[in-house]
């Protein structure tokens, strides 16, 4: 079972704006990467298959494969993590968390599950309807 990662989309306000933001990266430097101060210590337990996901609004709401950790060179000559994306955003059953500071593991156990399709790459369910299911103990 892969180790996988949450991260805060600090200025997204929907998983359209973080959409948005990903193609504009992927136009100008032509992969996506999310440049963190520090490298994950348990980084081989991510690479076989683990994910980032992404918090926007208090909530779990999608997550994006995790393809390397490359090392970026800052200003001050230090070393940052650039953690290198999949292209395109996973839906996942939403998952109400509290605000923290970098990125955190998350276990799979833990792990919310992906959305099913409806075979056209959007969601099967509308986001509200999910909600009302979930506050009804039904998902």
């Amino acid at each position: 079972m892969p180790l996988h990662l949450k991260k805060l989309s600090v200025g997204s306000a929907s998983v359209e704006g973080l959409e948005e933001w990903h193609r504009d990266v992927m136009a100008r430097r032509g992969k996506i990467m999310h440049v963190t101060r520090s490298f994950p210590r348990r980084a081989a337990e991510i690479l076989p298959g683990g994910s980032i996901f992404w918090i926007i609004k208090g909530r779990m709401v999608a997550r994006q494969r995790i393809i390397e950790f490359a090392e970026i060179e800052r200003e001050d000559g230090g070393v940052s993590c650039g953690i290198v994306l999949e292209p395109g955003l996973v839906r996942v059953l939403e998952k109400r968390h509290r605000p923290f500071q970098g990125w955190r593991y998350l276990e799979e156990a833990d792990a919310p599950i992906d959305l099913p399709t409806d075979g056209e790459g959007g969601d099967a369910m509308p986001a509200e309807m999910a909600e009302e299911l979930r506050d009804l103990g039904l998902l």
